[in-house]
């Protein structure tokens, strides 16, 4: 990421998608931004001129459902018209409406269609082109610590986000194999941040939680060390945490307890164990 190159970010109208936006545009980079059509995307890109202006490049809106092919074709094609080439792709939309296995259908197929469908056909139609011009290039992919240890509750959202963490895995191993290509993939894993998606009513911010600026913040300088896996830390859990809660749910697996052991009443003492130090998983 450099002056003069070109960013374009979906759900870019608020929250982490919105701070990427200024971020980029701080480092000298063209920015569009792409989310649902409505006021709030006027009201981003009105709150992303100055910053642009200041910096001499340029800001666009281009109103998109990505769950819409189509729209995110015609995305393309508008980031490639108005700037030549597309060097960071960041699929950042998301949606969190709440799902039970048998409830109803539409929040399913809403998740479903934004949070995992929009990036898949996000990272397919641009990959090619970003490969093709040559130059350094990042995809970004927003995921989620719940697409890794896929808590109880809000089932559709965890398989989507456990989707995505496939999909990045899989993109990043597809591009580090052909000869000369320039493009990299980056997973960011967020913490608890305080954005419109988890408010859940709230006007102001936990103090355990991160802001929007900080993950960004996170993000690029855990991209500048070559991370592939941007797991971000916020003010009420740690990176030891997370990753010994990653490896109690991988050990599900490998010690063949039940699925989702951690909220198994047979295992609780186990668990708690664990998480001390005291104990090995068993």
């Amino acid at each position: 990421m450099k002056a003069g190159n070109a960013a374009v970010i979906t759900g870019g109208a608020s929250g982490i998608g919105l701070a990427a936006a200024k971020a980029f545009i701080g480092l000298g980079m063209n920015v569009m931004i792409a989310d649902m059509k409505g006021e709030r995307l006027v009201a981003a890109k009105a709150q992303l001129e100055p910053l642009a202006k200041e910096k001499g490049v340029k800001v666009l809106a281009q109103p998109t459902d990505v769950s819409d092919l189509s729209a995110l074709e015609e995305l393309e094609c508008a980031a490639v018209q108005a700037f030549g080439k597309v060097h960071v792709l960041m699929n950042n939309a998301g949606i969190q409406p709440e799902t039970g296995f048998f409830g109803k259908q539409m929040p399913w197929d809403r998740i479903i269609d934004v949070n995992l469908l929009g990036v898949i056909n996000g990272t397919r139609i641009f990959t090619p082109g970003m490969v093709a011009h040559g130059e350094p290039a990042l995809i970004i992919n927003t995921g989620s610590k719940q697409g890794i240890t896929t808590p109880p509750g809000n089932p559709a959202y965890n398989v989507a986000k456990a989707g995505v963490k496939a999909l990045t895995e899989a993109l990043q191993h597809d591009l580090r194999n052909r000869e000369g290509c320039k493009v990299e993939a980056h997973l960011l894993i967020p913490g608890f941040v305080f954005t419109g998606l988890t408010a859940n009513g709230r006007t102001e911010k936990p103090e355990g939680a991160w802001t929007p600026e900080q993950t960004v913040d996170f993000m690029l300088k855990s991209i500048a060390k070559g991370d592939f896996y941007i797991l971000c830390p916020d003010g009420e859990v740690d990176r030891a945490t997370d990753e010994k809660r990653m490896m109690w749910a991988m050990g599900d697996i490998v010690e063949n307890r039940p699925p989702l052991s951690r909220w198994h009443p047979d295992y609780a003492d186990a668990f708690k164990a664990f998480m001390s130090g005291s104990g090995d998983g068993h």
